[in-house]
């Protein structure tokens, strides 16, 4: 059968008349002979009254669990319900289910499960009725039947888990901006939606700040070969993501992504003779993983450890090695801009490019790190905007555009 995942995100829901563009866009599937499988976010973002965030409030401070978990998912819950019964409204039978409804099945890691598995007959039973299931997104169940929530921007996770488990042809992703972009429009001049992209451009945009798609959507979307594409949910179109997309080698760098608000933080070696430094090494990064603390651009080498986390998480580095005898320098309010393009494998003096491009503009590199496709730079928060339109400029990442 033509079965097909249209996951729909919370902008994409927050007002009566985007539930009934998106309510159309799975008519039009049925219409064309499509089976579609609807996934739904909940309605809207903070302040509606039915987002997440909202919902959390009525919680306060209280630590991840059952219970909390269990409200968290009510938002799904209202959304799945409201598409469905407009669904049927307009003659199309459907029924919501909730993750444990729908064979999701997670571990017990309450605010961040993990998927397990997915059992695809409760949802194929439905198709095979002529009905239209709407699953609610971002959540599952452990074995023993509590309700688990996978973490923010988890009802992505959920289309793409799903689609792979139903062996779906394709997944349409509806969201608010139309497509992956060559950078946030908001901040960067030219910017404009990329027609295609690999699975690994879209790993690497996600994961080094894209909103457009959630990380670990598009890592399992790329580790189970399942293509998708991104689109306005006005427009119809966006961005297909699959390895089939070209690579042009004369056109290195797809597009840029940003994460604002880090800290850069050094930790010199040298200062203790109780340790040789493979023994520093293992003890201050053993330590900030023991207190949660998420860390990026990392490098190890003679001169010591260095690393950026968020500028909220700044301040618990210190405490973390308080006793070890470094010396630790933090750098605040910085930005991590990653070039990020597959041409770039193998082609010869981008890094240059790059370099030469902050340079002429007049930024600071502090830090840097890349991989084949993935450049990124820690520059000073307050310049981020002058780095970031000087590479999209210098890449001719604009539509139309020339590279330099």
């Amino acid at each position: 059968m033509n079965l097909i995942v249209q996951k729909f995100g919370g902008s994409s829901l927050a007002t009566p008349e985007l539930r009934e563009v998106a309510v159309s866009r799975v008519a039009e599937a049925v219409k064309r002979g499509d089976k579609p499988v609807v996934v739904c976010s909940a309605l809207g973002r903070a302040p509606d009254p039915y987002a997440t965030d909202v919902l959390a409030t009525l919680l306060g401070p209280a630590p991840n669990g059952p219970n909390r978990d269990l409200l968290m998912a009510c938002g799904e819950a209202i959304a799945g319900a409201v598409f469905a019964e407009m669904l049927c409204a307009l003659g199309v039978p459907a029924q919501a289910m909730t993750g444990r409804q729908a064979g999701i099945l997670t571990d017990d890691q309450y605010g961040k499960a993990e998927i397990q598995s997915v059992d695809p007959e409760p949802v194929l039973k439905l198709i095979a009725l002529g009905i239209v299931p709407v699953v609610t997104g971002f959540q599952g169940a452990t074995r023993d039947g509590a309700t688990t929530t996978l973490g923010r921007g988890g009802s992505d996770l959920t289309a793409v888990a799903l689609a792979d488990a139903l062996a779906a042809k394709s997944v349409e992703i509806y969201t608010d901006v139309s497509g992956v972009m060559t950078a946030d429009p908001r901040r960067i001049a030219g910017a404009h939606v990329i027609e295609r992209v690999t699975q690994r451009e879209m790993v690497e945009l996600a994961g080094n700040g894209a909103k457009v798609m959630h990380h670990k959507a598009a890592e399992l979307a790329n580790a189970t070969g399942t293509s998708y594409v991104v689109k306005g949910l006005r427009s119809n179109s966006g961005t297909a993501i699959d390895d089939d997309a070209p690579v042009d080698p004369d056109r290195p760098v797809s597009g840029l992504a940003i994460i604002p608000d880090v800290t850069f933080c050094r930790i010199i070696q040298g200062l203790t003779d109780d340790y040789d430094r493979a023994d520093v090494d293992r003890d201050v990064l053993g330590r900030i993983a023991e207190r949660g603390i998420s860390i990026d651009m990392i490098n190890v080498n003679d001169a010591g450890v260095f690393f950026i986390c968020d500028d909220e998480a700044a301040d618990a580095i210190r405490p973390a090695i308080s006793d070890l005898n470094l010396a630790l320098r933090m750098r605040p309010h910085c930005a991590k801009i990653s070039i990020v393009g597959a041409g770039m494998r193998g082609t010869s003096g981008v890094m240059y490019r790059v370099v030469k491009t902050i340079g002429d503009a007049g930024v600071d590199i502090i830090h840097s790190t890349d991989s084949n496709i993935t450049i990124s730079i820690l520059v000073p928060a307050d310049q981020a905007v002058r780095a970031e339109q000087a590479l999209h400029d210098t890449f001719g990442l604009g539509r139309g555009a020339v590279a330099q």
